[in-house]
């Protein structure tokens, strides 16, 4: 398996890369435990309840988001991919044990995180089926709403970071 995500000038990809001040230990542990991963996961003020939560290739991946306003978003998926430490791949085209799923946005992130410096470099690859759904995604608010919780993401982290 590899450490680095997909690379690819596909058309239908959104691709966000930072450099966080947190450090991979971090990121991950922020990533991978469901307790910690509702504290950052989606743009303040929503909140997240995480419904379903098996860090394996093949395993449920379910969050729920709620607004302040009652806008709510019910986000079933599967993980695809765990490389400890370094990738996280899911998706929202399938649920649990690689069943078909119809979701009301598809796609497929692949979440890569490796260390620089004292901190980290992390891409978010998303990738989609077309054009019309990655056009969607975008004009939706990605590139916002993906910085931001990457923003309270490396934040977050940091609080969880050996001093």
């Amino acid at each position: 398996m590899s450490t680095e995500p997909v690379e690819s000038a596909d058309a239908n990809d959104l691709v966000i890369t930072r450099t966080l001040r947190a450090p991979v230990s971090a990121l991950w542990r922020a990533w991978t435990e469901p307790d910690l991963l509702k504290q950052w996961w989606c743009p303040k003020p929503w909140t997240t309840e995480v419904r379903a939560f098996d860090l394996r290739a093949g395993g449920a991946f379910h969050t729920f988001m709620q607004g302040p306003d009652g806008g709510a978003s019910d986000n079933p998926g599967c993980f695809l991919d765990i490389v400890p430490h370094a990738r996280i791949v899911f998706t929202s085209m399938l649920t649990a044990g690689w069943r078909p799923n119809t979701p009301w946005l598809g796609f497929t992130a692949d979440i890569a995180m490796s260390a620089q410096g004292a901190g980290s470099r992390y891409v978010a690859r998303v990738m989609h089926p077309d054009a019309a759904t990655r056009e969607r995604h975008e004009q939706l608010g990605f590139f916002d709403g993906w910085n931001t919780c990457i923003t309270q993401l490396d934040e977050f982290a940091l609080t969880l970071a050996p001093n």
